[in-house]
C-alpha cells in the first residue's frame, strides 16, 4: 500500500475481479429463472456482459475527463439527477418492479436513474463543498445547509415518490457521510441524522409490509414469518448455513432453485457462500475492502478540495451499499433490497459503479508519482 502505483491496481485488479466474478455468480444463479421463463440458460448473463462492456468504456471515457471539467457541471449533475429521478414518475415512462416505481425502460432495457444519480449527487456536493471553504477561506459569507438542503431534500424525495424508502436511505447516508468527512458542525449533523431517523420511522410504521420485515428480522422461521417476509432472509441463512467453509461447488448451490428469491441480484451473495463457501465470501470481502481503502488513500492525496470531496463520496457509497447489501442477506438488518457493487445483475449498478470508478481512477492518475511509476513499468514490460 506504500507504492504510489497501488492507488492504481489496488482499484483496477480488485474491480476486475470482482467484476468477473459477479458475471461467473449472475450465470450460475440466474441460469435456473432463465429456463423457468422458456430462455437460453445465458440469456440474462449474456445482457450482463454487455452492460459491463459498456460500463468500461464509460469507465474509461470519464478516465480522461479533465476533472476541473467534472467541477464546472457539478451544478448541471443536480439538475440532470433531478430530471432523471422524476422520469419514473411519468405516466407511460416509468415502469413498476416489486411494488417501486423507480425504474424506466429504454430500448428492451429496464434502467434504474437513481443508480445514476448516486454519482450525479456526489459531484454536486463535492462542487458545493469545495465553493464553501474556498469561499470561507476567502473571508466571504457562505451557508452550507442553504446550499444543499434544498437539493437533497428534493433527490430524496422524488425517490420515496417512487416508493423506493430502501434506496432513499442509501442516498440520505452517502450524503451524511459526505457532510461528516467535510467537518460540517456536530449539532447540525446529529440534527440531520435525528430528521432522517424520525422520517424512517414514520414511513416503516404506515406501510404495514415495511413491518413485516422488522419483524421477519428478529424471526425469519417462526410460523408467523416463514411463509411471507421472512422467506428470504430464511433461504438466505439456509444457504450459508450449507456453504460450510468450502461451499458446495459453483452451480451446485440448491437455494436459488425457487427458494431464493432475487437469487441473482439482492441475494447474490448467499449464492456465494453456498456455492464457494466461507472462504469465497471472505475472499470477497477482502477485495472489497482493499478496493475501498485504495480509493480512500486517493482522496486523501488528491490535490484540490473538489477532488478529495469527490473521491471520498464514492468511497462512502460503496461502504455504504456494501454493508446494506451483505447486512440484509446475513440477517443483520431488515430486507432493503439493494445489489452488491460490481457482482449483482442488474445493468444500472454495474454500470454506474465502474463509471464513478472511473473517475477515481482519473484522479489517481493525476498524481506525478503514481505517473511516474505506472510509466517506469510500463517501460519495463515492453523492454
Amino acid at each position: 500500500m506504500r507504492r504510489p502505483v497501488t492507488r492504481f491496481y489496488g482499484i483496477v485488479f480488485p474491480a476486475l475481479l470482482l467484476s468477473l466474478l459477479g458475471l461467473l455468480m449472475v450465470f450460475s444463479a440466474s441460469s435456473v429463472i432463465a429456463l423457468q421463463e422458456s430462455r437460453g440458460s445465458v440469456a440474462i448473463v449474456a445482457k450482463q456482459i454487455i452492460l459491463f462492456l459498456v460500463g468500461v468504456v464509460l469507465a474509461a471515457f470519464l478516465m480522461r475527463t479533465p476533472p476541473r471539467f467534472l467541477q464546472r457541471i457539478s451544478t448541471l449533475s443536480l439538475v440532470i439527477s433531478l430530471a432523471s429521478l422524476a422520469l419514473p414518475l411519468i405516466p407511460g415512462i416509468g415502469k413498476e418492479v416489486n411494488g417501486n416505481s423507480n425504474w424506466i425502460a429504454i430500448a428492451g432495457f429496464t434502467l434504474q436513474p437513481s443508480e445514476f444519480a448516486k454519482l450525479g449527487m456526489l459531484l454536486w456536493i463535492a462542487g458545493v463543498l469545495a465553493k464553501h471553504e474556498e469561499s470561507i477561506a476567502q473571508g466571504l459569507r457562505s451557508d452550507l445547509l442553504k446550499s444543499l438542503l434544498p437539493g437533497l431534500i428534493a433527490i430524496i424525495g422524488l425517490i420515496v415518490a417512487g416508493k423506493d424508502l430502501g434506496t432513499a436511505i442509501i442516498f440520505a447516508a452517502i450524503a451524511a457521510g459526505v457532510l461528516f468527512i467535510s467537518g460540517i458542525s456536530m449539532r447540525y449533523f446529529l440534527m440531520g441524522l435525528g430528521g432522517i431517523a424520525l422520517f424512517v420511522l414514520v414511513m416503516i410504521l404506515t406501510q404495514p409490509n415495511r413491518i413485516y420485515r422488522i419483524k421477519a428480522l428478529l424471526d425469519p422461521f417462526s410460523e408467523a414469518n416463514y411463509q411471507h417476509a421472512g422467506w428470504q432472509p430464511a433461504h438466505s441463512i439456509m444457504a450459508f448455513a450449507s456453504g460450510g467453509i468450502f461451499g458446495s461447488g459453483l452451480g451446485a448451490g440448491k437455494q436459488k432453485w425457487g427458494n431464493l428469491a432475487e437469487a441473482h441480484t439482492d441475494f447474490i451473495f448467499a449464492v456465494i457462500g453456498e456455492e464457494m463457501g466461507l472462504l469465497g465470501s471472505l475472499t470477497v470481502l477482502f477485495l472489497f475492502f482493499f478496493m475501498v481503502m485504495t480509493i480512500f488513500k486517493v482522496a486523501l492525496k488528491s490535490k484540490t478540495l473538489f477532488e478529495k470531496y469527490l473521491v471520498a463520496g464514492i468511497g462512502i457509497w460503496l461502504v455504504v451499499q456494501i454493508a446494506v447489501n451483505i447486512g440484509s442477506v446475513t440477517g443483520l438488518i431488515p430486507v432493503i433490497g439493494v445489489t452488491l457493487p460490481l457482482i449483482s445483475y442488474g445493468g444500472s449498478s454495474l454500470i454506474s459503479t465502474l463509471m464513478a470508478l472511473g473517475v477515481v481512477l482519473n484522479i489517481a492518475l493525476r498524481d506525478p508519482e503514481v505517473k511516474e511509476e505506472l510509466a517506469q513499468r510500463l517501460s519495463r514490460t515492453l523492454k
